[in-house]
């Protein structure tokens, strides 16, 4: 749902100061993010630490929460954002820069009961046309993983079946089932 009553540039919408929950900015439309709820969240940070295992260690990748990206003339908040460590952007110190200019090597977003699946789907799509080079869409109403790479029709994962993203993080390994499993806190 569109939030702004006048259309903006993509400068002035970076001029607006941050909210909760994130705005974003597609078609120069300003919209409000899904708040996360506990499933969300839960994913979301399974998701991250477990990026953060494979990519880290020898310094391969680092996976951002809820990072604003900017690039492709828009501005989103994936989820999980996950860039490869060569292309972490840094500041004039070397630290992590604040803004992020170009896309992530993987883009995740959870969906949240509230968002449509076309729109996400479309996301996933837009993500891999703009550079992205996965985009992962994980629903946890049907416990399941849609894949996104460019030129390539999407990928559904269930259960027993890996995430694969071994093209951009060779040493991630998780089954759909064991990302769901995160959900139950036995």
């Amino acid at each position: 749902m569109a939030i702004a009553s006048r259309r903006l540039t993509l400068d002035q919408f970076l001029e607006l100061p941050e909210e909760k929950p994130a705005l974003e900015f597609v078609d120069q439309v300003v919209t409000r993010k899904v708040p996360p709820k506990g499933k969300h969240s839960r994913l979301q940070t399974e998701l991250v630490e477990r990026l953060n295992q494979a990519g880290r260690p020898h310094k391969l990748a680092l996976a951002f929460t809820e990072l604003r990206t900017t690039f492709g003339g828009a501005s989103r908040v994936p989820d999980v954002s996950v860039y490869l460590w060569n292309r972490i952007p840094l500041d004039a110190t070397g630290q992590v820069a604040n803004d992020f200019r170009e896309p992530p090597d993987i883009a995740i977003e959870i969906a949240s009961p509230e968002q449509r699946g076309n729109a996400l789907t479309r996301r996933g799509l837009w993500y891999t046309a703009h550079g992205v080079r996965v985009a992962l869409l994980v629903d946890p109403l049907d416990e399941s993983v849609l894949a996104f790479r460019p030129g390539q029709a999407a990928v559904a994962w269930r259960g027993p079946d890996y995430i694969d993203m071994g093209d951009v993080l060779p040493d991630f390994r998780l089954t759909v089932a064991e990302l769901f499993a995160s959900l139950r806190l036995q």
